[in-house]
């Protein structure tokens, strides 16, 4: 038992060591991307679409961006989680509005819990999905009225466009390497890495 107690405090020093180190470097590519990524999303919405489609910029990519950008060796920020996990999770908050419309106390904790159980199904886990569930349940306005267009538009664009802007800033350098289990990705860095040697 004592074992135990021990290894769990020492595991949990370095964790707590390990979060609180500051690599200035990882914090600035980390903020690039996220600023590139929901600038440009923004700057869609603001720019280019007209004022009574205003809707590009949705709240759960906010903290798509903290995973994908903060936290890229994370499991449920690789591609496959966060395309599919929003994709998914936005088919049934639309699925579950259009079942059950007008009663937001069961309309929410639907779409969010069948949203959590397809993404474990699928394996396509991404905490923020359940968030776009639950935008598609409980927003007023022009996101209703969207019904599976919400899934194309915002959903699936803006995820584009996050992920784009994630394989180009989360491999900018050696330190950073995004998706983390993508063959391709470690092929080229081995023949840079060969050519850099010759």
């Amino acid at each position: 038992m004592k074992k135990t107690i021990k290894r769990t405090f020492r595991v949990s020093k370095y964790v707590i060591y390990k979060e609180t180190l500051v690599d200035y470097k990882e914090h600035f590519w980390s903020f690039l991307g996220a600023f590139f990524g929901i600038g440009i999303i923004a700057f869609i919405q603001s720019y280019q679409l007209l004022q009574a489609e205003n809707v590009f910029l949705i709240g759960s990519f906010g903290a798509s961006s903290v995973l994908i950008y903060g936290a890229i060796q994370s499991p449920l920020a690789q591609p496959r989680n966060l395309i599919g996990g929003h994709v998914l999770s936005a088919i049934v908050g639309v699925t579950i509005y259009k079942i059950v419309p007008d009663i937001i106390w069961l309309s929410a904790p639907l779409a969010v819990a069948f949203s959590i159980i397809l993404m474990q199904y699928t394996k396509t886990l991404h905490p923020p999905g359940g968030a776009t569930a639950l935008i598609a349940v409980s927003s007023t306005g022009k996101i209703p009225e969207l019904g599976y267009w919400y899934v194309i538009s915002p959903v699936l664009s803006g995820c584009i466009i996050l992920l784009i802007v994630a394989l180009f800033f989360n491999n900018l350098t050696a330190n950073r390497s995004y998706p983390t289990h993508n063959r391709l990705i470690k092929l080229l860095r081995k023949k840079h890495t060969h050519r850099m040697k010759k």
